[in-house]
């Protein structure tokens, strides 16, 4: 007998009518009319196309072409985790929540399983995301089956958190949804160190979704470093919402995944609250990584800072959309974008879409964007001071992400993407 392989949004909706009694929640009528309504909102909508402004430059046909199947969450016997950056470690394979291999003991506030605390979640999953708006949230919402969830108490410092996401080895090609739910109340600070890696022989699908809420005066430090297997996709969206004087800083860094897609929608939510979101692609061979951010000015005396590098060797492809919305009632805004990128073959492309839609009239806004190849001189300099061509290239190209990677205050997060960046070229050279 044949069995039916179904690929694209079908085989999606496929997998939720088979799965739909044991998913986390299906007792819950509010997790179960959550999960309804994303279904049919991703029933209607479909994969999104390039005919969708959006998604004009990234095109989603390797993975709506694709089967997925259910993750296996099997962690291969030869496979280990590296010493935690902090005290405390959350550790996710396929998407599940494995606390065999997490340290979240004596946190001092409340680390957990997305499916374990579902009961006591409701009015707070799904309060930040808009899957009517976004059809790779509503699949998300669809078919999440585990995430993480802090609560970071009222002026209590959390330190450091890693969360570490793993796909495990497997013959077929798997698909994972976790959901993270962060909340900081007032006055409270947090740095999370997200790390998401798998396989190189794998083809699978990370769907991640985060919606985070920030308190008055809470700060959280949010540094994702993304080394998916060549095989693997990654489609990520983060939600943040930023009340008065607290301060959102994000930094991401692509370096994996056949395809990536990093969106963050962050509002400014109260006056004198703001929002950094800076990042770096190291993209070669084939690779395509968009990154997307829609920044919402909502509060008068506000500032966002966005600075994005892109490095591209090969045939690699990026993509950099930022979009700054400030609102009448946002007056004395300010806001700065710039996006950089720098070719290292004739075969690599890069698009470039800042927007900037202003309703109020005390503003200072500003984005810009520029692409490039390695300096001659420079290079030349180093090379006639005995430096191997290899050694040179690296030096610059690290130069080049700097002015980037500075901007993390967090020194843990910091020192993580210093050592996720060095010596990029080299190896790959090598």
């Amino acid at each position: 007998m044949n069995t039916v392989v179904h690929s694209g949004a079908e085989g999606f909706l496929h997998r939720f009518e088979g799965l739909r009694a044991r998913l986390p929640g299906q007792r819950l009528a509010w997790v179960q009319a959550l999960r309804e309504a994303a279904a049919a909102q991703f029933r209607a909508a479909g994969f999104p196309t390039r005919r969708v402004e959006a998604w004009k430059y990234t095109d989603l046909r390797p993975v709506s072409d694709a089967a997925f199947d259910e993750a296996l969450t099997i962690l291969g016997d030869g496979d280990t985790l590296p010493a935690p950056r902090g005290e405390r470690r959350a550790v996710f394979v396929d998407g599940r929540f494995r606390e065999e291999l997490s340290q979240i003991e004596g946190a001092g506030f409340a680390v957990g399983s997305l499916a374990e605390e579902l009961p006591r979640l409701e009015g707070r999953l799904g309060a930040l995301a808009r899957p009517a708006e976004e059809p790779l949230v509503a699949l998300n919402t669809m078919l999440f089956e585990d995430g993480l969830v802090v609560t970071v108490p009222a002026g209590v410092a959390g330190g450091v958190l890693e969360l570490r996401s793993l796909a495990s080895r497997s013959e077929r090609p798997s698909a994972f949804h976790p959901r993270h739910l962060i909340r900081l109340e007032a006055g409270a600070s947090l740095t999370i160190v997200e790390e998401a890696s798998g396989p190189e022989d794998t083809r699978y699908l990370h769907n991640p979704v985060f919606e985070i809420d920030l308190a008055e005066g809470a700060v959280l430090t949010h540094a994702r470093i993304q080394r998916e297997g060549v095989k693997g996709f990654q489609l990520g969206t983060v939600y943040a919402r930023i009340e008065s004087g607290a301060t959102y800083d994000n930094f991401t860094l692509n370096a994996g995944a056949r395809l990536v897609r990093n969106e963050i929608h962050a509002v400014l939510a109260g006056p004198k609250s703001a929002c950094h979101m800076n990042g770096a692609q190291l993209l070669r061979g084939g690779q395509h990584a968009d990154t997307t951010t829609v920044l919402d000015h909502a509060a008068p005396d506000c500032a966002s800072r966005q600075t994005y590098k892109t490095v591209l060797q090969g045939k690699s492809r990026g993509v950099f959309q930022g979009k700054i919305h400030v609102h009448q009632v946002a007056q004395r805004t300010d806001g700065y974008q710039m996006n950089q990128a720098l070719l290292l073959s004739p075969d690599a492309e890069i698009d470039s879409k800042p927007q900037l839609e202003i309703y109020a009239d005390d503003v200072k806004c500003s984005h810009g964007a520029t692409v490039g190849a390695l300096d001659a001189d420079q290079l030349f300099y180093l090379r006639a001071r005995g430096i191997p061509e290899a050694k040179a290239r690296s030096i610059l190209v690290e130069a080049f992400l700097q002015e980037a990677i500075e901007g993390v205050t967090d020194e843990t997060a910091r020192a993580a993407l210093e050592s996720a960046v060095a010596g990029w070229w080299e190896k790959e050279a090598a």
